[in-house]
């Protein structure tokens, strides 16, 4: 792959503490990828996710959409978002990029960050927004603005729409990988690692799929259950940063260590929480068959092929996760209605035929569903490239 459009580091001057940026591709003058917040953020992290940012804006490319897929590009933040300095770096950090963001980066929320918290900070730092770069490649910007902000103010039994739709695209890519071996759903049990955004709304459509979840880690540890955790209990009792009050555990759940739910005895595990959580020391310890990747890159590649050398499949976070950054952009570009039932629609139907293409794919050309995954990807990036090119048009 060629090397990024741009790629900096930016330090804090009032705490020292480093910020990234990196946009790896642009299209139409526009790339797309959120920004993250977690201690031990590094640009090398941040250019891997800018990469994959790339792939998921290609892989959700339709020549019939209105939504065409932008570039990729990331950023990040070294900085605990627990840390009471944190809000301070942000503001800065976002101060510092606007110059990008009001250009080419369009971006949001990702790992430790709300986005009611990068708004609050965009405002703050002078934006109009964190996507308005795109704005110039919309038919009617005001409708189009009116039309997220009328999605972002669903909720749907307590829980926001945009932090539902991705955990949507997760279950759902579970439940094709599923279908495809004619696994049925009950009593198929599921661990999952954070119940923040992503995390907590897969387990709630897992679980209202019929599957059981018997295992949920945070923080704090591992809340398990063999006969199945009541998810909507947990779900409220989680505080902003996904952690659930244990006062709201049942006598029959147990608390384990937080890297427990590696080694439940599950059929599928979802890593939903930081990057790089199973690694070539631990994954010895996975006994399930399926691993689906919710966070952005949790598996490290030499522990992927020592999961793959003794039968474990990896669906990969670049089709995984990649419904949440679709779904923005089917809104903005009025794909689908700013309701729930359009949303869910839309990214079921969308999720499944990808996964489908990719696992299909994989078994073709007797590769995994990352190999599968990347080699779509790079099908369809010089035909967006040939079709859109690179720059805004004039």
């Amino acid at each position: 792959m060629s090397a990024p459009y741009l790629s900096l580091t930016w330090t804090d001057h009032v705490t020292g503490r480093l910020g990234f940026l990196v946009v790896d591709r642009l299209v139409r003058g526009v790339a797309s990828g959120g920004l993250r917040m977690r201690p031990g953020c590094t640009l090398g992290e941040v250019a891997g996710l800018a990469r994959g940012m790339t792939m998921k804006e290609a892989l959700h490319y339709d020549p019939e959409g209105r939504y065409v897929p932008l570039g990729g590009a990331k950023g990040g933040i070294d900085c605990d978002p627990r840390d009471p300095e944190a809000y301070g770096v942000l503001v800065r950090y976002l101060r510092a990029t606007r110059p990008y963001i009001e250009a080419f980066w369009t971006t949001g929320e990702d790992l430790g960050l709300s986005q009611d918290l990068v708004d609050r900070a965009a405002a703050e730092a002078g934006l109009v927004s964190t996507v308005q770069a795109v704005y110039p490649l919309l038919d009617d910007e005001r409708a189009a603005r009116q039309r997220l902000a009328d999605a972002f103010a669903v909720e749907v039994d307590g829980i926001g729409l945009d932090e539902l739709v991705g955990g949507c695209g997760v279950a759902e890519s579970v439940l094709t990988a599923l279908d495809r071996t004619g696994t049925p759903y009950a009593g198929t049990r599921v661990a999952v690692q954070g119940l923040g955004t992503m995390g907590g709304a897969t387990a709630r459509f897992l679980a209202r799929a019929g599957l059981t979840i018997v295992a949920v880690a945070d923080i704090k540890g591992t809340v398990s259950n063999p006969a199945g955790l009541d998810v909507e209990a947990l779900l409220a009792a989680r505080d902003a940063h996904g952690t659930v009050d244990r006062s709201a555990l049942r006598p029959e759940d147990r608390e384990t260590s937080p890297d427990a739910w590696l080694s439940v005895d599950a059929d599928v595990l979802v890593p939903a929480a930081v990057s790089y959580a199973i690694d070539p020391d631990n994954q010895g310890r996975i006994t399930a068959p399926l691993i689906v990747e919710a966070a952005n890159m949790p598996v490290l590649p030499e522990a992927e092929a020592l999961l793959t050398a003794r039968g474990v499949t990896v669906l990969p976070d670049v089709v995984v996760n990649s419904g949440t950054n679709a779904w923005w952009w089917w809104t903005l570009f009025g794909d689908i209605a700013p309701d729930a039932r359009s949303s869910f629609d839309h990214t079921r139907r969308s999720m499944r035929a990808l996964v489908d293409l990719m696992l299909s794919r994989a078994e073709r050309d007797g590769t995994t569903p990352r190999a599968a995954a990347h080699a779509l990807a790079a099908d369809r990036l010089p035909v967006i490239e040939a079709r859109y090119g690179r720059h805004r048009p004039i």
